[in-house]
């Protein structure tokens, strides 16, 4: 799960595994796997940072 930020600035926080495809038009769009989309006020670039950052954890932390 990754947070990001509407554009009313309410936080909202979406299963980074349901995302398709992030696009700026020029706000930054994303569009999950059920074809909903998401306008947030994050950069696509930030957004790819914390999905990477979501599944370094998720994936190659050690399990205890």
């Amino acid at each position: 799960m990754i947070r990001v930020t509407r554009l009313d600035h309410s936080e909202l926080v979406v299963n980074a595994e349901l995302i398709e495809t992030v696009e700026a038009t020029p706000d930054t769009v994303i569009t999950l796997t059920n074809g909903k989309k998401l306008v947030v006020c994050e950069e696509v670039d930030e957004i790819i940072r914390r999905v990477l950052e979501y599944r370094h954890h998720a994936y190659l932390s050690p399990q205890k």
